[in-house]
């Protein structure tokens, strides 16, 4: 059973349909980019996985249970929503204070949280003169609190300075090598190219592509070698004669579903000198606003 389960997920609001059937898994141990263009059900499906909003029908569950469900819900899922507020007279240590207390954890989560965000030294102001890139480390503190297993974030680098994305691409791959299963939704594409393990894509409420962020980028046809031979046309040759298909880019073929060792191999066989020989991707980028422009 996966930690964090989207099934057959609907919401309505009226005539309108945010979300329509959709499905997808986070697993433990890895971190998974939740995308989408404005409007497309992102944030409907967060709230419906955390209890704020009611799904018209399916359901989203943590380890087969509902956030409803969970004892001590902090314990289990710690999120960062995009409009996450805070008592603007309140200190930022006496925030966490107040959530430790009303969640069950030891006032020492409190100092932890701090230095694992690199707070301490503003944690004794008021929420209301922080910068947004505090407020942002701030969430992110509540939502370690409870040492969850589940960790949901909605925008996390909204108001970091490139140092503090570097700080929070490091903090969710460190928390997937602890086990944890991190969702991350995010609108920064090639940030998020760089710390996800996962893709779900969404548009129109609908699911357009998941799966492990290589086998998104690959296309409708997998996985892409490119690749550079001194006889060009044998190696063209051995591998239609495989059934394989070629396209031409300048001197390089592009081998369309195929890995590199696979045309590596093929060849060996043939006795063909390589002068290059590499996967080729799409960007996440391009991915996107293909994947998200279909059926638009």
């Amino acid at each position: 059973m996966a930690p964090v389960e989207i099934r057959d997920l609907t919401k309505r609001f009226g005539t309108v349909e945010a979300v329509k059937s959709l499905s997808f898994e986070v697993q433990a141990g890895r971190v998974t980019g939740f995308l989408g263009p404005n409007g497309a059900g992102k944030s409907t499906t967060l709230r419906a996985l955390l209890g704020l909003v009611r799904p018209s029908s399916g359901a989203a569950t943590f380890d087969g249970r509902s956030y409803e469900q969970l004892d001590r819900p902090s314990s289990h899922v710690g999120a960062v929503l995009e409009d996450a507020a805070f008592h603007p007279g309140r200190t930022g240590r006496n925030h966490l204070r107040v959530l430790a207390v009303t969640g069950g954890h030891p006032e020492r989560r409190v100092d932890e949280v701090l230095s694992a965000v690199d707070l301490r030294q503003g944690a004794d102001r008021p929420a209301k003169s922080y910068s947004m890139g505090m407020r942002q480390r701030l969430g992110i503190a509540a939502a370690l609190l409870g040492d969850p297993q589940v960790l949901i974030l909605d925008e996390p680098t909204n108001g970091l300075d490139p140092p503090g994305i570097a700080w929070m691409r490091g903090l969710v791959r460190e928390q997937a090598a602890r086990g944890r299963a991190v969702l991350i939704s995010s609108h920064l594409l090639a940030e998020v190219a760089q710390s996800v393990d996962d893709v779900v894509i969404i548009a129109g409420g609908q699911l357009r592509a998941r799966g492990p962020l290589d086998q998104v980028l690959g296309g409708d046809e997998g996985a892409c070698t490119e690749v550079r031979a001194r006889e060009a046309d044998r190696l063209t040759s051995a591998l239609q004669a495989r059934g394989h298909r070629i396209e031409r880019d300048g001197e390089m073929l592009l081998v369309l579903g195929v890995a590199p060792e696979q045309v590596g191999e093929i060849a060996s066989e043939e006795r063909l000198t390589l002068w290059h020989l590499a996967a080729r991707a799409r960007s996440l980028e391009a991915a996107f606003f293909e994947l998200t422009a279909q059926r638009a």
